[in-house]
């Protein structure tokens, strides 16, 4: 039994099932190039057309949110997400939702209702590259803090130091994942002291001041104490003019100044200690 207005359509693409999806997966595979085996987009093919007909079937009228599409949004969603995890374009997700009017058309005619089921399809197309985008949106998201992570490594330069050496623009997302790395590392390692280079930071302003001194004040609650390591002369010019005050905070120019200074105040030997190691 259909409803209206799909006619006798829905009964037709069924008795018509197997061209059908012949057809539909043809013009699919060719989207593909081959990207996925022909068994599995048959099955993909075959399940997402009984449900979109089942929805059709059972829907009073063509509105893809109500809840007989419950079942296809979900297939969709399942598609979509497969399609962009695996690298496939927003054009070769959608054409395996748009390529079936062309295949119910060339399989069983067109009469006054495929209006009607055309419509349906350029709404699950919609939803299919909605969704589609979502997920690339969320890819995208996680590969950039997974860069955050790469670009921020907390080194053991000896038993007691540790460094962060920042390289780029410290913004905020990236502040927080800073202080949650380097919090960490010191919990993790025991150390006292921690060396902040900012040799590779373009430019500090008022805001990466103030990310720097919440990571330091986050490390003292820690019970470590930080050094700032990599104050070039126009750097320094720059505080000054910023009245960017850092008060008790040790400040070198260099990452070996400050590691002197960090080990100095650990008690290490550094001459004999050079001396042991024969340098």
């Amino acid at each position: 039994m259909t409803s209206e207005p799909f006619g006798d359509l829905i009964d037709r693409c069924r008795a018509a099932e197997d061209d059908l999806v012949r057809r539909w997966r043809a013009d699919v595979a060719a989207s593909l190039r081959g990207r996925i085996s022909e068994i599995e987009l048959d099955k993909e093919l075959r399940e997402l057309l009984d449900a979109v007909l089942s929805a059709v079937a059972a829907a009073d009228g063509a509105d893809t949110r109500s809840a007989a599409f419950g079942e296809v949004r979900a297939l969709l969603v399942d598609l979509s997400r497969a399609r962009a995890l695996q690298g496939f374009s927003p054009r070769e997700t959608a054409i395996s939702v748009f390529a079936l009017k062309r295949a119910v058309r060339e399989s069983v005619g067109v009469g006054p209702e495929f209006t009607a089921f055309s419509d349906v399809i350029d709404e699950l197309g919609l939803f299919t590259f909605e969704s589609y985008a979502k997920t690339r949106e969320e890819v995208i998201a996680n590969q950039a803090e997974q860069l955050l992570e790469l670009a921020t490594p907390v080194v053991k330069l000896w038993h007691g130091v540790v460094a962060l050496p920042l390289v780029g623009t410290l913004d905020s997302a990236r502040a927080q994942v800073v202080m949650e790395k380097l919090l960490q590392t010191l919990v993790d390692t025991g150390s006292e002291y921690a060396i902040i280079d900012i040799t590779g930071v373009p430019a500090v302003d008022t805001q990466v001041a103030q990310h720097l001194l919440k990571t330091i004040v986050a490390a003292r609650l820690m019970g470590a104490e930080c050094i700032i390591s990599g104050i070039r002369p126009q750097i320094a010019q720059t505080i000054v003019a910023l009245g960017i005050e850092f008060g008790d905070i040790a400040t070198k120019a260099t990452l070996a100044d400050a590691l002197l200074l960090a080990l100095g105040r650990i008690g290490v030997d550094v001459t004999a200690e050079m001396s042991k190691r024969g340098l």
